[in-house]
């Protein structure tokens, strides 16, 4: 046989998800393969005639404590890890009575599936698979004599090589698919501690791990000399990274990070009290609104900044309808994500082919708890992720004039489209919409100034005499460290401010907004986005 082929004469398989499985065992029958099996599979396997042994006729033990127990025996293991063509290793198989395995096939208990279903404690711990891995680990390490298949997926593949080499495996295969077995249970272990450090409310574990599952490879990242890909980290939460793609060309980086801002900032709009849309360029907003249908909704949030909207990503709180669709359509947009679309919506997107359509199903919590990561050199930052929603808030009046009622609810809008504008953010909103936003300044009084601009370009756009923002109200992320900032808001036009309070100057602050005839609110917490 020529070098790096292994024949493949015994094979174990366990596996959960059984999709495929009665084919792929018959095609390993028909290369004369022996099939060695555990529980449900082998009932599965014998159910559909062909011939299997049970694990346990080959380890002389039953399986024990409700199947806990029935792999971890050193008949399984040293099939597993015995090097082929060692005299010691040959040895100890014949003295001690030990079958090769030369195929291990083992897709591991869905534990990230129950998890995400909401399941009790106790059936989470019982999805936590220990001798599917183990063997897993030990089929990879020695990946020399031994192929490991570990998904599905990968059936069609591994019998087309036993096809190619007459019933054996390539060494470049086997190599192939230890390295994604080991990557699988590192995936897996990792959705195991870090659930559990959850239940324990570890907020910062010795030790923490994430993985993922590739979703796509790209063409490339931010820029094109940079390679990317996606992946996905078995979190059930509703967005890009499980939605589903109606039509359009394959998202890119940008796509996915710019559509999962937009879709996380629209999931703070409940959609049984109105239709809500954000705009979204560059991952801030350039437009918000929310109204009593998508359609208003829409043209509100285009109104903010016509400009910017150009190719930038649509996210909706409600199933995209075809009056919205007919609006969005008429000037190019990269992708809309939606929780569902009706078919006239749908026929109306299908006419821009390059137009991606997400649909989501539903929309996050905003207020679930999560992880959320950023790289740095030499390490990774890991924080919760930012539940926090302003109708939770103790919100307090500071000043002499409180907010009237119009004001109350645009100050609640403007501070949840905040939330999601990149530091230092200021933002203007009218009528449930917002008129001018200022995002990632260096300075806070920039980012309100900015925002005034943004405002009386808008209404020229609109062929409006004045300034969009005159009469709004305005949002900021963070506390105005001196009196300047809340000034320039006050120049602008705006009669109410929402932020969190907390400078040393807030004095200051508070008698510039009584000096103006400003409402002031403070939140006690801030929305830094960096």
């Amino acid at each position: 046989m020529p070098e790096g082929l292994r024949r493949a004469a015994g094979a174990l398989i366990s596996v959960s998800d059984k999709t495929g499985l009665i084919d792929f065992a018959r095609g390993l029958a028909g290369f004369g393969i022996e099939l060695v099996s555990t529980g449900g599979t082998r009932k599965a396997l014998a159910h559909a005639g062909l011939p299997v042994r049970d694990v346990s006729d080959v380890t002389g033990f039953p399986e024990l404590m409700d199947g806990r127990v029935k792999t971890l025996h050193p008949k399984i293991h040293g099939g597993l890890l015995a090097i082929r063509e060692n005299p010691e290793h040959e040895a100890a198989m014949l003295a001690h009575g030990i079958a090769p395995i030369d195929l291990l096939v083992v897709n591991l208990y869905p534990f990230e599936a129950t998890i995400g279903s909401g399941a009790s404690f106790t059936d989470c711990i019982e999805n936590i698979d220990i001798g599917g891995p183990a063997m897993i680990r030990a089929a990879a390490k020695n990946y020399n004599d031994v192929a490991v298949v570990v998904e599905c997926g990968d059936y069609p593949r591994l019998l087309a090589e036993l096809t190619a080499h007459g019933g054996a495996t390539s060494k470049a295969l086997r190599q192939e698919l230890a390295q994604k077995a080991f990557a699988r249970t590192a995936v897996y272990d990792s959705a195991i501690s870090n659930w559990l450090a959850l239940q324990m409310d570890l907020a910062a574990p010795p030790y923490l791990a994430f993985g993922g599952k590739l979703a796509a490879s790209l063409r490339y990242g931010e820029n094109p000399h940079q390679s990317a890909a996606f992946y996905t980290s078995g979190e059930q939460r509703r967005g890009v990274a499980t939605a589903r793609q109606v039509q359009g060309k394959e998202l890119s980086y940008n796509n996915v990070n710019d559509t999962d801002a937009a879709f996380e900032l629209i999931a703070e709009f409940d959609p049984a009290r109105s239709a809500a849309c954000a705009i979204i360029k560059h991952a801030n907003p350039c437009g918000v609104a929310e109204a009593a249908t998508l359609t208003e909704a829409y043209e509100r949030a285009l109104r903010c900044d016509p400009v910017s909207a150009f190719g930038g990503i649509i996210a909706l709180n409600r199933t995209l309808d075809a009056g919205a669709a007919a609006g969005i359509v008429k000037i190019f947009t990269e992708v809309i994500i939606a929780p569902d679309a009706d078919e006239e919506a749908m026929a109306l997107v299908a006419a821009k082919k390059n137009l991606r359509l997400l649909l989501t199903g539903g929309l996050p919590d905003p207020r679930a708890e999560g992880l959320t990561f950023r790289t740095v050199a030499g390490g990774f930052l890991a924080q919760s992720r930012d539940n926090a929603n302003v109708d939770d808030m103790d919100l307090r009046v500071v000043s002499k004039r409180a907010p009237d009622a119009r004001e109350w609810q645009d100050l609640k809008f403007a501070f949840r489209v905040a939330k999601h504008v990149k530091s230092n953010a200021i933002v203007y909103a009218k009528d449930g919409a917002t008129v001018g936003i200022g995002a990632g300044q260096m300075s806070r009084v920039d980012s309100a100034r900015i925002a005034a601009i943004k405002a009386t370009d808008a209404a020229r756009a609109a062929g409006l005499p004045q300034s969009l923002a005159q009469g709004s109200v305005v949002a900021s992320d963070a506390f105005f460290p001196f009196a300047d900032g809340l000034l320039a808001a006050a120049e602008a036009g705006a009669t109410a401010v929402i932020q969190p309070g907390g400078s040393v100057h807030d004095s200051d602050v508070i008698k510039a907004a009584d000096d103006k005839g400003l409402a002031m609110v403070l939140t006690g917490m801030r929305h830094f986005r960096h």
